[in-house]
């Protein structure tokens, strides 16, 4: 079994249902805290929402000394050097962690470990929720390079873009895997398309506006190699069916955007009929509010749908296709 370390302070579902990228069967089983029977590790590396992975060694109540009588007992079956990191998870415990550390450290040592903090051979999780701590050998890390690509600093940029964690993850819900066809039709500034590319797809991007179209193009030609864009109808798509192995969109705001040839209930409509025309994968679609009914009208089916508050008057729904 694997023990996944889930991101933010909230929306564990959310971030659950990211992971099963990488871990197929992941539950969440306390706040912030996730297991799996398996693990794609490469594919771990490009979650957003999944800090890192280890190895289930033991699970124990909540305390130091649980922790450290369930070490004592655990198959310590690794040679070499060891450090041990205990965090206590959303701070719901109030667990001395230093101590945690501490305590855990010497039974290892007391195993035959040499403990060294700076370039350890093995790295012990302890991971201390409301209810349990769960012990684990580290296997794996996301990358957490995602400030290095804010909207603000790239070539183009227009307010309003998608940060690049939830446009990982949107990719990420759309199952997104290497030499994938990967179309946003209304891409806007390219982010969900540059986040896409990173995980080794082939990004294709429409925009109604030849200015956003362009400014995607000199977004993806900054981050990317091999990627796709031109002015384009999003309810009338120049592809021909199921050319397109999955789709991921950032539907516009109804109170931002300046649509001259649709109302936007038409547009997202119309849109939705297209994917469904050229998808042969699944979609992901995000937006300011719930457009279930139109993407059941579509032909589509709902897999899943999450809520992700931006700020007190903005609310981004997410809606997982099939």
């Amino acid at each position: 079994m694997f023990v996944l370390e889930l991101g933010g302070d909230d929306a564990d579902a959310f971030a659950a249902a990211e992971a099963r990228t990488a871990a197929p069967d992941a539950t969440v089983v306390a706040p912030g805290v996730a297991t799996a029977s398996s693990l794609d590790t490469d594919a771990l590396a490009g979650l957003a929402y999944t800090h890192r992975a280890a190895d289930h060694l033991t699970t124990a109540a909540a305390t130091v000394p649980a922790a450290v009588a369930a070490l004592r007992d655990a198959p310590l079956d690794r040679t070499g050097s060891v450090a041990v990191r205990a965090r206590d998870v959303r701070h719901t415990t109030g667990v001395d962690t230093q101590r945690a550390e501490r305590d855990l450290g010497a039974v290892l040592v007391d195993a035959g470990f040499d403990v060294d903090l700076d370039a350890p051979d093995h790295e012990l999780r302890a991971l201390f929720t409301a209810d349990d701590c769960f012990l684990g050998w580290h296997v794996a890390d996301s990358v957490r390079d995602y400030g290095t690509r804010k909207p603000t600093d790239r070539p183009f940029f227009q307010p309003g873009s998608m940060d690049p964690l939830l446009a990982r993850a949107a990719c990420n819900l759309a199952r997104v895997t290497p030499g994938d066809r990967v179309l946003d039709p209304m891409c806007g500034t390219g982010g969900v398309l540059i986040e896409a590319g990173l995980l080794g797809a082939h990004p294709i991007g429409t925009d109604a506006q030849a200015k956003m179209a362009a400014g995607a193009r000199r977004n993806l030609t900054h981050y990317v190699d091999d990627a796709t864009t031109g002015r384009a109808d999003a309810t009338a798509l120049p592809l021909p069916p199921d050319s397109i192995d999955a789709a991921v969109l950032d539907a516009p705001y109804g109170r931002q955007s300046k649509i001259a040839t649709h109302d936007l209930a038409d547009l997202v409509g119309g849109a939705l009929d297209e994917l469904a025309r050229v998808t042969a994968g699944r979609c992901v679609l995000v937006a300011d509010r719930d457009w279930r009914a139109e993407a059941t009208a579509a032909g589509w089916t709902v897999d899943a749908r999450f809520q992700r508050r931006v700020h007190r008057s903005l609310v981004r729904h997410v809606l997982v296709l099939a």
